[in-house]
């Protein structure tokens, strides 16, 4: 059931991080959500947006009402003081 509304969801969260965090999911980024969501690994540099990769398939699932335990995994202190920004999104009307 949620391979069918991944396009849509994903469209939803692409569009929700434009209009709160003012960030655009990329191409590769979308592809990230979809290797997430199907429970594999996906490896980003630092500066590639793994936090932001994460919104896609965390909105996905709790569609269904599953919870969603995330901790992009990254070594440089910036990025780990940043990843609070991406709740906000859950907050769009």
């Amino acid at each position: 059931m949620l391979d069918d509304l991944l396009v849509e969801a994903f469209a939803i969260v692409r569009e929700a991080g434009r209009r709160v965090l003012n960030m655009r999911h990329f191409d590769e980024q979308l592809i990230g959500g979809i290797v997430l969501h199907q429970g594999k690994i996906s490896e980003m540099k630092t500066g590639e947006g793994k936090t932001l990769v994460a919104t896609l398939p965390v909105y996905l699932n709790a569609l269904e009402g599953r919870a969603c335990m995330w901790s992009p995994s990254t070594t440089t202190s910036p990025s780990a003081t940043r990843s609070g920004w991406a709740g906000s999104t859950s907050s769009w009307d």
